[in-house]
């Protein structure tokens, strides 16, 4: 029996990026099922986050991300532009986000097509492996052809249904909360949760105690 999972993700969220070249090739390998559910980042979920953080976070979470980064061998840099639209030093976030909600709204789609963790995969890696201005040109076309989806086609339904689509993530952000955390990437197995890209391990393991199989 193929078991399967929920995937709490954001496309703004470093760590989301970090673990999904493991979760492609833990679905390759496992007779396991990704059930992508994409999230809005905690910074336009919660309103003023970014004014209460320690200060000393920030800093530690770049070289966190880079240490992780290079221990995978992945490629890593900080987007250029931010996927979301905020001043560094004072925390504000504006209302006006002009990234994050074409790209939550698409992966949404392509969860829906049956491809969302490849879509994520190529996206993420584009957002975070060092693409300049990867929003221009066919920087996100190539990334959704590689995930055999049509990033025109996205965009196209994502602006018709733009309402059902927020509606879809505001589900996925309360089943988030339900299972018992609020950050990304979150992994739920059975109700369970596991927070943070270090938690795949865990998530394998008890996995394994309800007959997880290779594949064949």
């Amino acid at each position: 029996m193929t078991l399967s999972y929920d995937l709490f993700w954001s496309f703004r969220s470093p760590y989301s990026y970090l673990v999904t070249p493991r979760l492609v090739a833990f679905e390759r390998d496992r007779d396991v099922k990704c059930n992508v559910r994409p999230v809005y980042p905690i910074a336009v979920r919660i309103e003023g986050f970014f004014k209460q953080v320690n200060p000393m976070w920030p800093p530690y979470l770049l070289k966190d991300t880079a240490r992780i980064a290079e221990m995978e061998g992945l490629p890593y840099a900080w987007p250029s532009p931010d996927p979301i639209v905020m001043d560094m030093k004072t925390g504000v976030v504006p209302k006006e986000q002009p990234y994050i909600h074409r790209l939550t709204r698409a992966g949404a789609l392509a969860a829906e097509r049956g491809k969302g963790l490849a879509f994520l995969n190529e996206v993420s890696t584009l957002i975070f492996g060092g693409t300049k201005n990867w929003h221009e040109g066919n920087h996100l076309r190539g990334a959704a052809a590689r995930a055999g989806l049509d990033m025109d086609e996205l965009d196209e339904v994502a602006a018709r249904e733009a309402d059902r689509l927020e509606a879809v993530i505001a589900a996925n952000e309360a089943a988030q909360k339900a299972a018992g955390h609020w950050g990304v990437p979150l992994m739920v197995f059975e109700g369970e949760p596991f927070f943070g890209q270090d938690r795949l391990s865990h998530l394998k393991w008890r996995m394994e105690q309800h007959g997880l199989k290779k594949r064949g």
